[in-house]
Order: C-alpha cells, then structure tokens, then sequence
C-alpha cells in the first residue's frame, strides 16, 4: 500500500513536472522561431504584405472609382464632370454592388508583391540606418529616412507593375463598348492574356510613372510616418496608440498630395492600348501624356478626384501602417 503511494506520488510529480514546462518549452520554441534570422528578416515584408492586402480589401470600392474618375472626360477639357458619387450610383444601377470590387484579385496580388517589396525594404533599410545611427551616436535624419522610402518605393514599384497594370485594365474594361470588353475572369487570365496579344514588354507599360508614383507615394507615406511618430513622440504625450493613429493620418496626406499627379498619368498610360485602324498608342510616353493632357485637359485635370484619391490613399495608408505596426509589434 505505501509502496503504491509512493508511486502514485512519484508519478503525479512527474506529471505535474512535465506540464509545468510544457507552456514554457513551447514558449521557449516561439519565441526561437520568431528570434531565429531567417525569420528576423522575412517578418518585414511579410507584415508589410498582410497589411497592404487588409488595407485593399477595405479600400478597394473606393480605387475602382478612383480609376473611372481618372478615365472619364479624356481628351476634351470641358464637357460632363462626373463626380465620385455619380460615378458610384451609375456603377451600382448597371450592375451590383460587387461590381465595386472589380479587379480585387489584382488589387490583392499587386499587394503581395508591391507592399510585401516597400516596406519590407523600408523596415530593412531604417533598421540599418538605425544600427549605423547608434554606433555613431546620432539619430536617423529625415533625409535618410527620404531616401529609404525613395528607394524602397522605386524597388518595389517595378517588381509589382505588371499586377497594378492588371489591376487598371480590368477596372477600365468597363467603360468600353460591350463588343470591345475583354471581360478578364481573374488577374491571372489579364497577366495571360495581355503578354499574349499585346507582348510580354505591355506588362511593364508605364513602368516609369509607376516607379515615381510609388517613390513619392512612399516619401509622403513611409517617411512622414516615420518622421511624425518620432516628433510625437518627442513632444506629445500621446499613447503609443494615438501617436500611430496621428502619424498615419499626417502620412496619408502628403502621400495623396505628392503622388496623385503621378498616379493620373500612370492610369493614363496603363488604360492605354492600340487603336485598332492606326495601330497607334494615344500616348508616346510620359512626358507626352503629361503635355497632351495639360494642353487639351488642362492642368487642374491632374489633380481631379483628388478627394476621392485622398479617401483611397489616406485610409488604405493608415490601415496598411497601423496593421503593421501592429505585427511587427507582436512579433517583436
């Protein structure tokens, strides 16, 4: 009897042993994986992709109007001028309401690849600058951190062109006559079928209006983000969580301001295809989409739907910086 209560006992110490340093075994494995290098230095891009993807689901409405706002009235400078709400009711009557959703699976993917690349080279260029920094006893400057976002932006926007290219033709298919509509299933049949008939060098079709949308998108976006969190941080008292609401909110404002220009060229050149009796683009390039609508558009053209651009980029901005924020957070 008191040889088996002996053991009974032995026994239930042993038990109560191995799940007493079962949490902290399986703690200890965790936090290795989440500490190990290989890890440290694909958690960026990987928070930055699951971000970007979150912000687009929740913007994605206000993109597709976006985009039709930019498409509309080209080539005359007076005539109708659609409004962001127009836009939406004429979308809804011919159709539904996911027709707002058009080119969601673009949107996404362009997200994988284009915010996955930005900030994830962002976070790992202030994370050199920082260590550079410290060993010299000094803090990141703004310039530094300018020419973070310059770069990172520029990286990422030629990796991720053919996606946002995808995105802006299966939300301007509709506008076209019924008989002239390519009517893309996915973004996957667009990225098939554009290589196909058009050459695999369409995919990078305003390549370079892309890059320095991307770059300024991303001096207004990453850098003042940056900055601002830094300077709240310094003189307000805001909780943490209020400081990345506040410096989102900053970002999302200059990023709108300094890229929209680009982004209504970009539209342009992306929309574009070959007429089908000339067999020529409308624009040659850049520079002369930027004069041909200046010249028959007028210059405040570039800035039309600046609200409805700013209702796009600010929230998808501060989602995308918040949601970071906070994986890198809980994966720190």
């Amino acid at each position: 009897m008191a040889s088996n209560s002996v053991k009974e006992s032995t026994g239930n110490t042993a038990m109560s042993t191995k799940e007493a340093t079962k949490p902290a075994i399986e703690s200890k494995t965790t936090t290795d994986f989440l500490h190990h290098p290989y890890t440290r230095t694909v958690l960026p891009f990987v928070n930055g992709g699951l971000a970007g993807m979150t912000a687009t689901v929740v913007v994605q409405p206000v993109d597709m109007v976006k985009v039709r706002l930019q498409l509309a009235g080209e080539g005359a400078r007076t005539g109708p001028r659609p409004s962001a709400f127009g836009i939406t009711r004429d979308i809804i009557a011919a159709g539904k309401v996911l027709d707002l959703y058009t080119g969601l699976s673009a949107g996404l993917l362009r997200q994988a690849v284009y915010t996955t690349a930005r900030l994830g080279f962002f976070d790992t260029f202030i994370k050199t600058l920082n260590s550079r920094a410290e060993a010299r006893e000094r803090k990141v400057t703004f310039a530094e951190r300018a020419a973070a976002g310059l770069t990172a932006g520029g990286i990422a926007a030629m990796i991720g062109n053919p996606a946002d290219l995808a995105l802006v033709r299966m939300q301007a298919d509709g506008l076209k006559p019924p008989e002239a509509r390519a009517h893309y299933r996915s973004v996957f049949d667009a990225l098939a079928r554009i290589p196909r008939t058009e050459g695999v060098a369409a995919l990078w079709a305003g390549a370079l209006p892309t890059v320095v949308r991307a770059m300024a998108l991303n001096l207004g976006q990453l850098t003042f983000f940056a900055e601002s969190k830094q300077q709240l941080k310094q003189h307000t008292s805001l909780s943490a969580q209020n400081q990345t609401f506040a410096a989102s909110a900053i970002a999302g404002f200059f990023a709108s301001f300094l890229s929209l220009p680009f982004d209504f060229i970009k539209t342009r050149l992306q929309k574009q295809q070959k007429d089908p009796k000339t067999g020529q683009l409308p624009y040659r390039g850049v520079l002369d989409c930027a004069r041909k609508v200046a010249k028959e558009e007028g210059w405040l053209r570039f800035y039309r739907g600046f609200g409805t651009y700013y209702v796009r980029i600010a929230p998808h901005a501060m989602v995308t910086l918040i949601v970071a924020d906070y994986l890198n957070l809980i994966t720190k």
